[in-house]
């Protein structure tokens, strides 16, 4: 699977409407073959960071960063954004969450 973790520094203009800006492409990416999971988290921290956590399966990857509606995200997300997003895109064996060894619950 292609694990991917993006942040986003959203303008403070912007932070409040920042799920909305993104819904379509969410919605949309979240339909796509291969499509993992695709889930926005907001920085306790810094309200106007969020973080995107999204998993495809290995040949999915590249037809999301070459389908129209990560294009028009693309083209949208500047407006609300302070600089560039950071990001973490690795490979690793599997298709799914892992239970966590260290805290096991029941």
């Amino acid at each position: 699977m292609i694990f991917i973790v993006v942040k986003f520094n959203v303008k403070p203009d912007w932070s409040e409407r920042w799920l909305d800006l993104v819904a379509d492409f969410t919605k949309a990416t979240r339909e796509e073959p291969g499509n993992l999971w695709f889930d926005w988290s907001r920085s306790v921290e810094n309200p106007n960071e969020f973080v995107l956590v999204e998993a495809f399966q290995d040949d999915a990857a590249e037809a999301h960063v070459n389908s129209a509606h990560f294009k028009k995200a693309m083209d949208v997300m500047p407006q609300a954004l302070v600089e560039t997003p950071h990001i973490i895109s690795r490979q690793f064996e599997g298709s799914g969450w892992d239970r966590m060894g260290e805290l096991t619950i029941g």
